[in-house]
């Protein structure tokens, strides 16, 4: 025996549209406290993301980078990090880590994973960092060497650093180095 259906009334139309209504608003607030978790998460991992930046900067600042640079040549005594400049100009920008004496300072970039795109901002950026000192009136002097650090570089990532003038600093069994140049290299001036 089948069961008969009863006929459709305006009563249970009205009824499954309030139930179906019901279900709606029941999905929104599921969608709503996903859309809240997945806020948070990413959230969470960019902050991560920031934290594990900040580690790499310390490991390469925070090691014998001075010394290296020294056995290199360079007469740098001091560094220093996150330099900010030419605020409110077309030279801004941000130098991760600086070393510095008298006429040379070394302005180096730090990522965790070093790309070609990264090389080029920091190109841009010793430009930049270039223009804002001559601006100033003080910096004739001064000579600007480039290097570019990350904890992890693709060996075509070096080579390509390398040809473009940058010391490369890449993290090592001890804590990082800077990469031994190939004969011939001359470290470029901005």
């Amino acid at each position: 025996m089948s069961e008969q259906q009863s006929p459709l009334t305006y009563e249970k139309v009205l009824k499954m549209f309030r139930r179906t209504d019901r279900k709606f608003r029941e999905t929104d607030r599921q969608i709503e406290r996903m859309s809240r978790e997945v806020e948070r998460v990413s959230n969470d991992i960019g902050r991560l993301g920031n934290r594990i930046g900040d580690i790499i900067e310390h490991m390469v600042g925070g090691g014998n980078i001075v010394e290296q640079f020294q056995a290199l040549g360079y007469n740098v005594t001091d560094y220093s990090r996150n330099r900010i400049f030419g605020k409110g100009t077309n030279n801004y920008g941000e130098i991760d880590l600086i070393l510095e004496d008298g006429d040379v300072a070394i302005l180096i970039s730090v990522k965790t994973k070093l790309t070609t795109e990264y090389v080029h901002e920091h190109i841009e950026q010793l430009e930049k960092y270039r223009r804002h000192v001559d601006a100033k009136g003080n910096g004739s002097k001064i000579r600007f060497i480039g290097a570019v650090a990350g904890a992890v570089a693709d060996q075509n990532v070096i080579d390509f650093a390398q040809k473009k003038g940058l010391y490369v600093i890449v993290q090592s069994g001890v804590a990082v180095e800077v990469v031994t140049s190939p004969e011939g290299f001359v470290a470029k001036e901005w």
